[in-house]
């Protein structure tokens, strides 16, 4: 016979509360619901082991779906209920449960209870008009009991017919949730909340021997390293994380103490070198799935990689706050950092061949972790490696200098310059006067080296200055002697309305009459206006005159207008080389080009 009763809680509504705050994230109902039939399971599982009871039967939760029933079941043959346990676990706990749920939720800004682990059953609400309790507990003459509420202020409990231990939850579906009568929706969710569930799930088995369950019980991050194989980590990876790229390489984390961790995270390849991708690093706890890229437990950085992560020990029903503050959710970041730059660190170390083949790919990830974690920096700071201008691979720090002295930066001695080239192609002139000289520079083509070559200037004040190779060429490149002032002032004057810098210097190489030269510092400032879209900034340009050039010398003895035509045009050669000519001084070049070959014509 059935009874009726009161549910204690404050609101008499708790539907609509929980839409309220839940609606979003409504999708986990399920993974609440399964993971509460796992937990029946494992409870009776430890029973089974003490021998308090014994089972004659291979656990499993099954799921089905009732389109014309309108109703979604999720059963299990696990631990089951007695009436008082059911009084005591679902109509007083798990209902004023959620009333103090939500009053955290909402003052944590609605997003702010990571996975929201804890809603257990009430959460079925969230897409069910109404929800009815089957179960049966494993003690001895316990009687079945069915138990029946819309959510709201009543529930009905009484006897039923049940004759197998274990929970059936029977959810009602909502009118406008008939989504979630869907077997291939119910699939997608258990697929993405389940699938490494420890209890085999079956979705509408037909009861054939065919029936396969949708989870994988024994995922590989479970098992000893030692015990899986090359093919073992592809074949997850491809199942996981649906790319078919084989990732690069892999770390497995296992650990027990002081904290239980266990994952796996791969390498990926790089798709597009012009922007992080930001990969998937799934966080689970005991094998059920939490979200996805939580960085208050994974490091920022680590996120630009795809992988799973099973902590056990984290407590998932609290606050991202109080994550960011728990130390044993540091300790589980930091370890997981470690480890990761211990895996970088082994492969340079044993395997140089095959670390830079991968470093197109590792390039940007290294980067942005050392920018975004000084302890990652620290332990990879010896194994970033650049090419030069020979197209070798070396560890950036084997071009820095000397560190300057406390008497020599007082003195206003800088350290060593490190050149480099963020475009071969743009840059080709500079590049073919470099290696004609026996000078080296490094290849800075990846977005994000122009904040990374900072950042490393900032950690080493004394060892090194980076400029690009277009920026103090003159300095680089030219011959003892003093400057021509001279000729400066000649080709200043015949310049004078394009209001720049000229000097005259004496070049290694004497077939190029001129470069033009950029401040460091201020095209730096220049690209970081253009990146926050502060507007352009004006050029500061240098125009670096070659007095070791026949064509440059002939300016100085040359009269009017054809001495101003001639620095015009030298000066635009070098301004090509720099940057794309704008359509007035490509027109301006074409002419002069024009008249020196019609002259050139006529003397033949």
């Amino acid at each position: 016979m059935e009874r009726q009763g009161n549910i204690k809680i404050s609101s008499e509504n708790m539907m609509p509360i929980i839409k309220k705050w839940l609606y979003s994230d409504k999708d986990i109902f399920l993974r609440e619901i399964v993971a509460n039939a796992s937990d029946a399971i494992t409870k009776l599982s430890k029973l089974v082991a003490l021998g308090e009871t014994k089972n004659d039967a291979p656990f499993k939760i099954t799921v089905t779906t009732d389109e014309k029933a309108g109703t979604l079941t999720v059963e299990d043959n696990g631990i089951g209920m007695t009436e008082d346990e059911v009084e005591t676990y679902i109509t007083q706990i798990a209902f004023s449960g959620a009333a103090d749920f939500l009053e955290k939720y909402e003052k944590a800004g609605g997003d702010g209870i990571i996975g929201h682990f804890g809603l257990g059953f009430y959460s079925a609400y969230m897409v069910s008009e109404r929800v009815e309790i089957f179960t049966k507990s494993y003690r001895d003459g316990a009687a079945a009991v069915h138990w029946d509420s819309d959510g709201e202020s009543t529930y009905t409990i009484g006897e039923c017919d049940k004759t197998a231990r274990g929970t059936k939850i029977v959810m009602h579906i909502a009118k406008e949730e008939k989504e979630f009568l869907k077997e291939n929706k119910v699939r997608e969710l258990l697929r993405k909340y389940c699938s490494f569930m420890p209890y085999e799930i079956y979705l509408n088995p037909k009861g054939k021997e065919d029936d396969k369950p949708v989870n994988t019980t024994v995922p590989l991050y479970t098992k000893q390293p030692k015990e899986c194989t090359e093919e073992e980590y592809k074949n997850f990876y491809r199942e996981t994380f649906s790319d078919f790229n084989e990732p690069l390489f892999w770390i497995h984390l296992n650990m027990e103490y002081p904290f239980r961790l266990k994952g796996i995270l791969y390498f990926p390849k790089v798709r597009k070198q012009v922007e992080l991708e930001r990969g998937q690093v799934k966080l689970y706890c005991n094998q059920v799935y939490i979200a996805d890229n939580i960085k208050e437990v994974i490091p920022e950085f680590l996120m630009l990689l795809n992988g799973v992560i099973d902590c056990p020990d984290i407590p998932l029903n609290v606050s991202r706050s109080f994550l960011q503050n728990d130390r044993q959710v540091q300790k589980i970041a930091k370890h997981i950092t470690k480890k990761v730059a211990d895996k970088l660190s082994e492969l340079f170390r044993n395997d140089r061949e095959k670390y830079e083949a991968c470093w197109s790919d590792l390039a940007n990830f290294v980067k942005f972790g050392c920018i975004k974690d000084e302890d990652f920096y620290g332990k990879v700071k010896d194994i970033i490696i650049y090419k030069d201008l020979a197209g070798k691979y070396r560890p950036l720090e084997s071009f820095f200098g000397e560190e300057v002295s406390d008497d020599d930066a007082k003195a206003g001695k800088e350290p060593q310059a490190v050149y480099y080239v963020s475009d071969e192609n743009k840059q080709a002139q500079y590049v073919e006067m470099f290696r004609e000289a026996g000078l080296d520079a490094i290849h800075c083509d990846t977005f994000i080296d122009p904040h990374f070559i900072s950042y490393i200037e900032y950690k080493n004040p004394r060892k090194v200055r980076f400029l690009r190779i277009d920026a103090d060429v003159a300095g680089a490149l030219k011959e003892e002697g003093d400057a021509d002032q001279e000729l400066a002032d000649l080709f200043t004057e015949a310049l004078k309305e394009k209001k720049i810098t000229v000097k005259a210097e004496k070049f290694k190489n004497a077939s190029v009459p001129a470069v033009v030269n950029v401040s460091e510092f201020m095209r730096r400032m220049s690209e970081m206006n253009s990146f926050y879209k502060m507007g352009d900034m004006p050029e500061d340009i240098t125009l670096v005159v070659n007095t070791n050039c026949e064509a440059v010398r002939a300016v100085k003895g040359a009269a009017e207008p054809a001495r101003k035509t001639a620095a015009e045009y030298i000066y635009l050669l070098a301004l090509m080389n720099y940057r794309p000519l704008t359509p007035e001084e490509l027109t301006a070049f074409t002419e002069t080009a024009s008249l020196y070959m019609r002259e050139y014509l006529q003397k033949q």
